[in-house]
């Protein structure tokens, strides 16, 4: 193993090849993910939903439901719910 300046040229070589593969792989990936998005897209799916459903669905329930609360708070807060919506659920 070669050594210049206390570096293992070696290895630190090695190291950048994985990466540098793995990165190929990761773009090959994000296309593959792309192509999918594309599909359901022209089979009428709306992927801007459907991207939040695959983010929701990363997430733990106990997750979901504070992201949920949250945003239910802050939709009241800004008047935004409707006057149905808020009935039963508006404590202030």
């Amino acid at each position: 193993m070669s050594n210049h300046g206390g570096v293992a040229a070696d290895q630190l070589r090695a190291f950048v090849e994985r990466i540098e593969r793995l990165e190929e792989e990761k773009k090959v990936i994000s296309d593959d993910i792309k192509d999918v998005y594309a599909e359901a897209k022209g089979n009428g799916y709306d992927v801007a939903v459907l991207r939040k459903v695959i983010s929701l669905r990363k997430k733990k329930p106990h997750e979901r439901e504070e992201e949920e609360a949250v945003l239910d708070l802050y939709i009241h807060a800004l008047g935004m719910a409707g006057s149905g919506e808020a009935e039963g659920r508006d404590n202030g």
